[in-house]
């Protein structure tokens, strides 16, 4: 059995679609008896609705780059947590206060706070249901079972900037993944190559062959870890670390199914 894993912003949605070669190869490799699921920064309630809008089929779901993991029936299957004194130690970090939202993905939930015009949290939560509680900054010591911590800002030199600094003084706690103006922040040892291993684990899936494939600096520990796939479109830093390079998602599915 081949297992694929593919990134969504960038890699399975671009241009604000899914194109009609890789929602038919997902469908073709899924008919073969293999598996297709989604590797995401994403929480799941802001990633599956938009997989069954488009009409996309996955077996498997590993959100918040490698905090949660769930099979087709919903049910959590792993949850990571963020050890809450992180939580409180990120949001005071002066770096991080240029955000403009602090989000908290939970398994049901995501928390906001901080929030200001340029949120794309908000802009999701409209367009797709998206389940948001409010909260106050004050409120951030109270949280748990948080798998997730995810800032936003307006330029990408500005994420690359905090993830550096909060790396380099939380490293033994959390790690801070970079991606583009985002900054999507797990615990420490958790990222899409282990979501991935994970994954294998919890589903009975060991002995399965992974095909993973991404577009940006938060997939290169899945693709290093799996020797996997990038995409024509990515920025050619991406293109380096890949075993080869494909125009779609469909593409991979189809050269290997």
């Amino acid at each position: 059995m081949k297992v694929a894993a593919s990134d969504y912003d960038g890699t399975l949605l671009r241009g604000g679609k899914i194109d009609a070669e890789t929602k038919e190869g997902i469908a073709r490799w899924r008919a073969a008896g293999h598996k297709f699921g989604v590797v995401s920064g994403r929480d799941y309630g802001m990633l599956v609705p938009q997989l069954r809008a488009y009409g996309v089929g996955f077996d498997y779901t590993v959100c918040n780059n490698g905090g949660i993991i769930r099979g087709t029936d919903d049910n959590v299957r792993f949850q990571a947590e963020i050890a809450p004194r992180a939580l409180t130690a990120i949001a005071a970090e002066p770096t991080a206060q240029k955000s403009f939202h602090f989000a908290f993905s939970a398994a049901e939930t995501t928390y906001l706070c901080h929030h200001s015009e340029g949120s794309w949290i908000e802009r999701e939560a409209k367009e797709w249901d998206f389940p948001i509680t409010y909260i106050e900054e004050s409120d951030i010591a109270g949280l748990t079972k948080i798998h997730q911590f995810s800032l936003g800002f307006p330029e990408p030199e500005q994420s690359n900037a905090c993830a550096e600094v909060l790396n380099a003084k939380l490293g033994d706690l959390i790690h801070a993944f970079p991606n583009a103006c985002s900054l999507d922040i797990t615990p420490a040892g958790i990222g899409k190559d282990e979501g991935i291993r994970t994954l294998l684990r919890v589903m009975g899936w060991d002995d399965a062959e992974i095909y993973a494939i991404g577009d940006e600096t938060n997939d290169l520990p899945m693709l290093k870890a799996f020797d996997g796939f990038s995409l024509t479109t990515a920025r050619p830093a991406i293109q380096e670390q890949a075993r080869a390079v494909f125009p779609s998602v469909g593409a991979m599915l189809d050269h290997f199914c």
